[in-house]
């Protein structure tokens, strides 16, 4: 009897044409798929990946493995060519010893957003010699980068980013970084997000000519930015934001033109003033420069790149005046200029409203951001409606700007998406009934707006998300279910009265309902926390009174909920268990009487747990479970009564904390 490698040899040599192609690595693919506990409830990462897709459910033994989804083989010998698992529900670790290291062939893998934690980023990653991408993106590896990344010579892509709440995991060493881009001479895309590039220099960067795509945000890369980078000559989209230890003055460019059209560096500290070179960006679509502490004022020929369409200048200290460039060709669908110093002259806002009244947009989404500069004076709301096909307006934080509404004159805003308007000192909700007919977005927080909310803004059918935060409204809850189509509603900081109506369950969509700091009344309708989407409940500091709602549904999305300082009793519902996704849980300042719950330990995200000024009594269980509470920040239990001593396990796993 031969084995089944030798058969596989013994095919695989024969001509192509007289046989079907044997597919090679179902076992090592098997073995892999084996070493992960299956669980198909396992949640993560719902942004990158909105449906986990269980890509090894259809692996079986006795079946062609080429055909198995994320499985690529070559047509000829039937090696297994490309892996691609991305988003495919896999937790736990990869060992050493692991079948995945057996398929030598491999020239794509693709492992991004599954959880290997606690992983390190093993060299035998390093042995797959022919990979031409790689992508271990939000994998949770965690480590120093191997040395022997350098071997992979014939990278085209290499994806390591890390997510979020994870930076720093991985590490880079100096030697390891230069070796790499000295011998990766074909690599076009390189996003290393989040990992640490703190040790090392961007110095060898200059020697990445085949670079298309440089993505290094939040790698905590220090010094100052030189103008090699920028003048890469293949280079097309550069993101370096999120680096506070990159500083100094941005580069007088020496080259001419240059590759880049997406420039990213926000969040830095960048000082002086804006480059006129900048102007040799001749392909630039997209620049961000906000939130740095640049200075001066926006130089004209920036603003006539003839196709920069994205520019956000925010939270600088830039000053001076709006430059009159709008009489040219260039078209702007965001513009950014939130938090400096930059005054407008009516005749500048003028030309603006006439040149884009003017240009038919097609299907651009123009955004204007004027918020916190120093406009003021009288101007009529009419005037922004010269915007033809304006998708966003943000005019907050413009207290000394006089914002007239005129609700008789004949204008709207037909293609109106978001509306900023709060921060004004406004005494009187916008006239706007029937001028926004398609308007999702309504920021009214922090004004002046008393009394009940009009009638029209609760027949706006088109209406998503409304923010009335901080005001002195006294409108009834009950009002608001009118809104059915409502997913963010923000009421916080008002003078409501009443109780909460079960008939605000009618808004089934609702992601995010802050009620927090009123004076509401009565007990919190079961459905409430029942809605299918609900994300974030805030009714903190109220006088609400009875017990919590007894069911928290199985596969509900509460990720915070916040019930403290209100009149609430009885005891702490078993089913808030099953809020397998709750990161805040604050109930502290109520009349609640049970025993501490235990069982809250095996949520796997609970940061904050606030249990302070109740009547919680008993002795504190111990933990049944080796990594209870392994997210835990913030752990409140004073003002109760507690005996007996706190458990050791109990701070040993604060792991977190």
């Amino acid at each position: 009897m031969i084995s089944l490698d030798t058969a596989q040899d013994l095919v695989s040599s024969m001509n192509p044409q007289d046989t079907l192609v044997v597919c090679r690595g179902s076992f090592a693919l098997l073995h892999f798929k084996a070493s992960f506990p299956f669980n198909t409830t396992y949640y993560y990462n719902a942004y990158e990946c909105p449906v986990t897709n269980l890509k090894t459910t259809t692996w079986e033994n006795g079946t062609d493995c080429c055909s198995w989804l994320g499985v690529t083989c070559h047509p000829i010998s039937g090696h297994v060519t490309g892996l691609d698992l991305s988003c495919s529900g896999l937790y736990g670790e990869i060992h050493p010893n692991s079948t995945l290291f057996h398929l030598s062939h491999l020239q794509s893998l693709n492992l991004a957003n599954n959880d290997f934690y606690p992983s390190p980023l093993s060299s035998l990653f390093c042995g797959f010699v022919s990979l031409t991408h790689l992508n271990l993106s939000n994998t949770y590896f965690r480590g120093e980068i191997p040395s022997q990344i350098s071997h992979l010579s014939k990278l085209q892509s290499l994806d390591l980013s890390l997510p979020l709440n994870s930076q720093f995991l991985l590490k880079w060493r100096e030697s390891t970084w230069k070796r790499l881009l000295q011998n990766a001479t074909v690599l076009r895309e390189l996003v290393l997000n989040r990992t640490d590039l703190s040790s090392t220099s961007m110095r060898p960067l200059n020697l990445s000519s085949s670079l298309i795509t440089l993505s290094l945000r939040g790698t905590g890369l220090k010094g100052t930015l030189a103008d090699g980078i920028l003048c890469l000559p293949n280079l097309q989209h550069l993101y370096l934001s999120d680096n506070f230890d990159l500083h100094g003055q941005l580069p007088n460019l020496s080259c001419s033109t240059t590759s880049v059209s997406v420039l990213q560096i926000s969040s830095n500290e960048f000082q002086g003033p804006i480059p006129p070179s900048f102007s040799n960006l001749v392909h630039l679509t997209f620049l961000d420069l906000s939130f740095n502490k640049l200075n001066g004022s926006i130089p004209p020929l920036l603003l006539a790149l003839p196709r920069l369409t994205f520019l956000y200048l925010r939270d600088n200290y830039l000053t001076g005046q709006i430059p009159n460039v709008f009489h040219q060709s260039n078209i702007f669908e965001v513009l950014d200029l939130t938090h400096n110093n930059i005054q407008v002259s009516n005749f500048v806002l003028q030309q603006a409203t006439r040149q884009y009244s003017r240009i038919n947009f097609q299907s651009c989404q123009p955004y204007l951001c004027l918020s916190s500069n120093n406009f003021s004076g009288p101007v009529n709301l009419s005037l922004f409606s010269n915007f033809q096909n304006l998708k966003g307006l943000y005019l907050s934080q413009l207290s000394q700007l006089s914002l007239n509404f005129e609700s008789r004159a004949n204008y709207s805003f037909s293609s109106l998406l978001q509306l900023d308007l709060s921060s004004m000192s406004l005494t009187e909700f916008p006239k706007l009934s029937g001028k926004v007919p398609i308007l999702k977005i309504l920021y009214l927080s922090n004004n002046k707006l008393k009394g009940r909310v009009p009638t029209w803004l609760h027949k706006m059918d088109s209406l998503s998300a409304l923010s009335l935060s901080h005001n002195m409204l006294t409108t009834p809850m009950d009002q608001f279910s009118r809104n059915y189509q409502l997913t963010i509603l923000d009421l916080s900081f008002n003078l409501l009265t009443g109780s909460i109506s079960s008939s605000i369950c009618n808004a089934s969509s609702m992601e995010s309902l802050f009620l927090p700091h009123n004076k509401l009344t009565g007990i919190i309708p079961q459905c409430l926390v029942n809605l299918p989407y609900l994300q974030v409940l805030d009714l903190q500091m109220n006088k609400l009174y009875g017990t919590l709602p007894s069911t928290f549904s199985r596969n509900n999305r509460l990720s915070t909920l916040n019930l403290n300082d209100n009149q609430l009793e009885g005891i702490l519902p078993e089913s808030l268990s099953n809020c397998t996704l709750l990161e805040v849980l604050n109930l502290g300042n109520n009349q609640i009487e049970d025993t501490f719950p235990h069982w809250l330990q095996k949520l796997p995200y609970l940061k904050v747990l606030v249990l302070r000024a109740n009547k919680f009594h008993g002795l504190i269980a111990s933990f049944k479970t080796n990594h209870g509470f392994p997210s835990l920040i913030v752990f409140d239990i004073s003002s109760n009564d507690f005996s007996g001593p706190i458990p050791k396990a109990y701070i040993q796993n604060f792991e977190a904390m």
